[in-house]
């Protein structure tokens, strides 16, 4: 019988790092670019399922797309409670928004402390190469130290998008997996 998992993923980084971009192109799979922005100023939700490879099964992600205003930080944690996964984003373009990562990802495990939430650090914006001042290897450093996974994407270009997506999806099933392996020890 087919198991439908729901997973609350906090997507959040500073203002223009791309999060609502990312958010929209992944939703929309690839069909929509939005090209008029309106800030966001709380916590936008999406929602869509992610079917698991060799299974029957799907995760059902809800994506709370943060504001990345200071301003908002006190409002928009009210909505990450009990999150199952974590999506940090920055702009490559920007030594601010990737400096800011550390900060992001410490409010987000505050609301579960104790408890390892999958998660992964997004380079954005890597179609503009001529502007990037955060190499790869500065960003692969600071995913490795802080037990998350390190994706490069461009939204703008519809490149490499769902990759994030789709592993912590893949990660949330797996820890729900050997969940009921453990608890199926213990019945016996």
């Amino acid at each position: 019988m087919p198991v439908t998992l729901r997973g609350k993923l906090v997507l959040c980084g500073d203002s223009t790092s791309g999060k609502s971009a990312i958010t929209q192109v992944f939703h929309s799979d690839g069909a929509h670019f939005p090209k008029n922005y309106s800030m966001t100023t709380g916590v936008e939700l999406c929602v869509k399922t992610v079917n698991i490879p060799d299974t029957q099964d799907s995760v059902e992600l809800y994506v709370h797309d943060s504001a990345g205003k200071e301003v908002f930080a006190e409002h928009v944690q009210k909505f990450w409670d009990q999150p199952s996964m974590v999506m940090v984003v920055y702009d490559v373009t920007s030594e601010t928004s990737f400096n800011s990562c550390a900060k992001w990802l410490e409010r987000v495990r505050s609301q579960k402390p104790g408890v390892a939430v999958p998660g992964v650090l997004v380079a954005n914006k890597i179609d503009l190469d001529q502007r990037r001042l955060i190499s790869p290897k500065e960003g692969k450093s600071f995913a490795q130290s802080n037990g998350l996974e390190y994706f490069e994407v461009s939204a703008k270009e519809m490149q490499n998008v769902e990759s994030p997506f789709y592993y912590l999806a893949n990660e949330f099933y797996r820890l729900y997996q050997e969940q009921l392996d453990v608890f199926r020890t213990l019945s016996m």
